[in-house]
């Protein structure tokens, strides 16, 4: 199966940034549907971007314009560049892979925004 390793997670002020990275193990990286979700205590998990094969994206109102997902399929590893941090980003955040009929998820990296 298929294992996702995250890492890039802190504390920021807000207006700050931060890179998060999650690097998949296995041989069909590529052909992966890529995912970040995020969840706050207390609070629904929400689709924060994605990210498909071939490169096309999609993002939550919340953070359009702000936040950009990104692959490198030749280092199996999916980014989610956040900018303008605001408090209100302050979650758990967790990698998604969706293959075909399988899902795998990553371990989660925690955000901190302070104001």
């Amino acid at each position: 199966q298929v294992q996702l390793v995250e890492s890039g997670g802190g504390f920021v002020q807000a207006g700050g940034s931060l890179r998060l990275s999650c690097a998949a193990s296995g041989n069909s990286f590529s052909i992966a549907l890529m995912s970040w979700y995020r969840q706050a205590p207390g609070k629904q998990r929400e689709l924060v971007a994605a990210i498909t094969k071939a490169g096309g994206t999609n993002y939550a109102n919340s953070v359009k314009g702000r936040f950009t997902i990104s692959r490198d399929n030749a280092k199996n590893t999916v980014y989610l560049q956040m900018s303008s941090l605001k408090p209100e980003d302050t979650a758990t955040y967790y990698c998604k892979g969706q293959w075909v009929l399988l899902s795998y998820w990553g371990q989660g990296t925690q955000v901190t925004v302070s104001s």
